[in-house]
């Protein structure tokens, strides 16, 4: 029955479709809405854009042939940035934008690191995030390292859109193979080459020559490296070096290496990347052209102003549960704080009809912000109609003269309104970007669809005043098409029900990297507050602006802000009172990149009993900031909130460790309906580092190439040393991840256990003389919470009968393994037994957990273990390549040669010895005649 449910189970997770913000679509073989987005840092550069069109279409070109005929490049959208000078062949963007560009063509995460990546978090077979090509690398200044730029784009393509994973490894770039030849990690291995010590300084190469074995890892020293042919053959594989000339193809069933430590094999269950595509929805929806496909059609647009019209709902329901005030403290903070100067905007009224109260206005003073907060609502009354509140924001933007192309419209609305649905085609077409914030259990989710399909926000705010919900949803609507130095960023955001006489207390932390126009803001219900606000100094800052009419108190700073730890105290003043604090401030230095926090769902939507899984990256500029304490809030329908700790240790939901992606499933749903996600980032003091390592998930850089047996190299690739990362500053970070939406949930509870243990993904093994040592991060009961049952631990001499046939391979005794607490560290040590082949050089491992209800783990990532070395395999010191035609191995003997020739010599000499003393003895004694008696 537990398997049975454990099936069931991963059907459902299987047939659930994951989000992503990409508008990518397929049609007719080919992809359209592909956005690629080059920064507001890049300097102007009319070449860059020339540059990108090349490489889409050679990358067309390339991806035709690789996918059998199936998949092309059709329509492309190169989005400038704002300050670039503008030429008339530029257009204003629609629905696309910075979020959702596909390619980012960005300054590279540290200088002279022009490797390009994808951002890829998730399983095998999702979608990646973005791919990340830097200016010097799409100006072809890096070709030598990273082969063409249209090959390689179809390389991280692969990443982004089929969710595969790479073929090389640089931290094990070397493996042991079955037939016990020490092999380049590599696929397929027909890809030949030559593995060298190749070092170069000061312009010449002082070191070339054969690699050593490690005594104790048997396999390459560290700085070996594999150095493919120029001239090759072999077409496979793009997802290893696409950067070879041969190679025009995926690796498939057939010429897949399934005994490499690729990411491939480790995140895809040993499957090859062609079978990973061939398994995709894309490959399921096509058949292969008959025609070539027609090259790919570019448009360019270009970044304006930003305009954005508040149409916002003032019917009667939005009387209740304060809804109405409310709203006007969200909308004054976006109004005073988050919009940008330069900016234009304009305010709408909606109920059973709709008008404009506020043509647009450019924002280029506070004078101009202040304008607006006059025409927020007063009063609630009358139905609700979307459509007259959308229609009414169109016109307020043709009034000021503009297309409604690329405008914005942030709607707000607590009510059903069964007409909402006449309008979403229309508003589809619009070109416009629909922001909805759906406040309260009854909004209506008609205006869902239209958010998503224009590529608008849809963030949820309950109306449980406490969680700060509304606040959060306007401050969350930053632009997303300028450069994060001027951007509105959150610092804090918190809410507490207190009785009279009772304090909020707190700290924020005011890092170096914010402190320019920072914004203090203090809302209740009831009465002014007592507020008290110090530096980090212990200075009593100056008095706050009070609202009373909309029940809020403000400080805004304009200069630099005092980097350090700010304290609040606020006493409340009447009973069942509720106060918030909201803290935001924008980067102090537009040359240093300020730490941002970005958090979302795998989905959007999500269907009980199904998990979903929380993730928060945490940045600055593109270098992961490591060692946070990153909690997830999550927001049920009616104003419920679940805490979850986010952990960035490559265990559980998480799949990598140390990326700055921190992650979590979440399965404690309370009702259905929309949920909404906030994220707290803290990093304290001599706790956070940057992630100076190389991205993940980027494409392999050539070290040099063999031409007529010799090495021509490449520059080495720019190296940082990772123990001297220096310690990031204390800070601390909020994020609004937006709604999602789940189904099904029973209204009663369900004492069914549905959720097995989560599956373990960092299983490591060493070997000590005859002892194999274990170590992972232990699994929940459920997923990544609680603790197992017990484990099973198999041992094979393969690994596809480890993967495929688990239960029949040789099982461990782990009796005296007793499973810890979910994310605790693990370790086991054990001998291994009953391995039939004499002198095995190694096993592989895998791990299998059981939770009280029988359920079980997928199997854990396999590995490999060495154990013991034949005498007659041990080579020289210098040892010869893994090319199997090419420079073959020098002469040598090996030990149980040698131990064979000295014993077969000694014997000989003895015996030689014993014949001369003989022959002598014979010849000074002569036998004598006998004698008898």
């Amino acid at each position: 029955m537990g398997l049975f449910r454990s099936f069931v189970f991963l059907l459902m997770l299987y047939l659930l479709q994951g989000s992503n913000t990409s508008l990518v679509r397929l049609n007719n073989n080919g992809y359209e809405g592909i956005i690629i987005a080059i920064d507001p840092a890049v300097p102007e550069d009319e070449t860059l854009i020339e540059k990108i069109q090349n490489m889409v279409i050679d990358a067309s070109t390339y991806l035709f042939e690789a996918t059998e005929k199936r998949f092309f490049f059709k329509n492309v959208s190169i989005l400038i940035p704002e300050n670039w000078k503008s030429i008339t062949q530029y257009k204003r963007p629609k629905h696309e934008s910075y979020k959702h560009a596909d390619v980012r063509v960005a300054p590279p995460t540290l200088p002279g690191r022009d490797e390009p990546y994808t951002k890829q978090f998730t399983a095998c077979e999702e979608k990646g995030e973005y791919i990340h090509f830097t200016p010097d690398f799409v100006l072809g200044n890096k070709q030598n390292e990273f082969g063409p730029s249209g090959r390689l784009l179809v390389h991280e393509w692969a990443h982004l859109r089929w969710g595969v994973f790479d073929e090389y490894n640089d931290d094990e770039p070397f493996y042991r193979a079955k037939s016990r030849k020490i092999e380049a990690t590599r696929c397929s291995t027909s890809i030949t080459g030559l593995n060298r010590v190749y070092m170069c300084e000061g312009g010449s190469c002082v070191t070339n020559r054969e690699c050593r074995i490690d005594s104790k890892t048997k396999l390459y020293e560290k700085n070996c490296q594999f150095f493919p042919d120029k001239d090759q053959t072999e077409k496979t594989s793009i997802m290893f070096m696409q950067g070879i000339d041969s190679v025009t193809e995926f690796c498939n069933e057939k010429s897949h290496n399934q005994e490499a430590p690729t990411l491939q094999n480790k995140m895809c269950n040993y499957r090859s990347t062609w079978e990973v595509i061939s398994n995709s929805e894309d490959f399921k929806n096509t058949t292969a052209m008959l025609a070539p496909p027609p090259p790919p059609v570019f448009s360019l647009l270009k970044f304006s102003e930003r305009i954005v019209c508040l149409v916002l709902d003032k019917s009667g329901s939005m009387a209740a549960s304060n809804r109405l005030n409310r709203m006007n403290q969200a909308a004054q903070h976006f109004l005073l704080q988050t919009v940008e100067n330069g900016s234009w905007v304009g305010m709408v009224h909606f109920d059973s009809s709709a008008s404009i109260k506020s043509n647009l206005i450019q924002i280029i003073s506070s004078s101009e912000r202040r304008k607006l907060l006059e025409s927020l609502p007063t009063a609630a009354s009358g139905g609700t109609s979307i459509c007259s509140g959308i229609e009414s924001g169109f016109q307020a933007i043709r009034n000021a003269g503009f297309q409604i192309d690329g405008s914005e419209i942030v709607l707000l609305t607590d009510g059903e309104d069964s007409t909402a649905k006449s309008c979403i085609e229309k508003v589809k077409q619009s070109g416009a970007i629909i922001h909805f914030i759906a406040l309260g259990p009854d909004a209506a989710q008609a205006v869902k669809e239209m958010s998503i399909a224009t590529g608008g926000k849809y963030i949820y705010a309950s109306d449980e005043g406490q969680n700060n919900g509304l606040i959060d949803a306007f401050a969350a609507l930053a632009s997303e098409n300028i450069d994060a130095s001027q951007q509105s960023l959150q610092l804090e955001s918190k809410g507490l029900k207190l009785n009279s006489n009772d304090w909020m207390n707190g700290t924020v932390i005011i890092d170096s990297t914010v402190g320019k126009d920072t914004f203090f803001l203090i809302t209740w219900n009831q009465q002014l507050p007592s507020i008290y606000l110090f530096d980090p100094d212990g200075i009593s800052m100056g008095t706050f602006i009070v609202d009373s009419a909309s029940k809020m108190a403000y400080l805004s700073i304009k200069g630099a802000t005092k980097v350090g730890v700010w304290t609040y105290n606020i006493q409340a003043k009447a009973s069942s009172e509720t106060l918030t604090i909201t803290v935001n401030s924008r980067a102090a230095n537009s040359s240093v990149p300020p730490i941002t926090v970005n958090a979302k769902m795998n989905k959007d939507t999500n269907s009980y009993p199904s998990p979903l899984i929380v993730y928060a990256e945490i940045l600055q500029g593109y270098l992961p900031i490591l060692g946070a304490n990153v909690t997830a809030f999550i927001e049920s329908k009616f104003g419920e909130t679940e805490v979850l700790e986010l952990l960035d240790n490559g265990a559980g939901a998480d799949s990598f460790k140390n990326d700055g992606v921190y992650s979590r499933y979440f399965t404690t749903y309370k009702e259905n309906g929309p949920y909404n996600l906030k994220v707290r980032a803290h990093g304290g003091e001599n706790a956070v580092t940057w992630n100076l390592r190389h991205p993940l998930n980027r494409a392999a850089y050539i070290p040099g190439w063999v031409v007529d047996g010799n090495i021509e190299g490449n520059p080495p690739r720019p190296e940082n040393d990772e123990d001297t990362q220096t310690n990031v500053e204390s800070f601390t970070r909020i994020a609004t991840g937006g709604a999602f939406v789940v189904s099904n949930v029973p209204q009663s509870p369900s004492f069914l256990d549905l959720f097995p243990p989560s599956q373990i993904t960092d299983l490591e093994a060493t070997s000590n003389e005859d002892e194999i040592n274990l170590t992972w991060t232990a699994p929940g009961d459920d997923f990544d919470v609680g603790k197992v049952q017990e484990y099973i631990i198999r041992i094979s001499e393969s690994i596809l009968d480890l993967r495929d046939n688990f239960d029949d391979a040789l099982q461990v005794n782990t009796t005296a393994l007793l499973p810890k607490e979910a994310n605790s560290k693990e370790t086991f040590t054990f001998k291994p037994g009953n391995i039939s082949e004499e002198n095995e050089t190694h096993i592989f491992i895998a791990i299998q957990s059981v939770d009280k209800s029988n359920l079980t783990s997928k199997v854990s990532n396999i590995v490999q273990v060495a154990l013991f070395v034949q005498e007659d395999y041990i080579p020289d010191e210098i040892h010869p390549d893994t090319s199997p035609d090419k420079n073959p191995p020098k002469s040598g003997l090996s030990i149980s040669a040698l131990v064979l020739l000295v014993v077969g010599s000694v014997v000989i000499v003895s015996l030689i010895l014993s014949i001369t003393i003989c022959i002598v003895n014979k010849r000074r004694n002569p036998r004598r005649p006998r004698t008898g008696f």
